[in-house]
């Protein structure tokens, strides 16, 4: 599967309010998924010493999961093509390690 068949495919299961014009519920959701994960990974350190068992990450997988549903809707939501955004996003890294910018801050290195 391919993002862009992933963006169709996860747009058959969105129910959620004004869906085509609301941009703002899937910004929400993907920073609550996103926290979710976060939460996971720090009860691994706090409860497992760092280590991830294979239950957990079963449960972070289910998380990323629910974090590429919410990207999917929000780039639905702004007529975006997910392919296009991730293959954006591997040029802008690769030009940023072929110039050694990798590391700093800043949207524009």
């Amino acid at each position: 599967m391919d993002f862009r068949d992933y963006q169709t495919r996860s747009r058959e299961t969105a129910i959620y309010p004004d869906m085509g014009s609301n941009f703002v519920y899937p910004t929400l959701g993907l920073a609550g998924e996103a926290g979710e994960v976060a939460e996971k990974v720090k009860k691994v350190i706090r409860d497992s010493g760092g280590e991830i068992t294979e239950d957990t990450r079963e449960l972070i997988t289910k998380e990323l999961g629910d974090v590429l549903w919410y990207v999917a809707q929000l780039a639905t939501e702004l007529n975006l093509d997910l392919n296009t955004v991730a293959e954006n996003n591997i040029e802008k890294l690769t030009s940023r390690r072929k110039r050694g910018t990798l590391h700093g801050s800043g949207d524009t290195r």
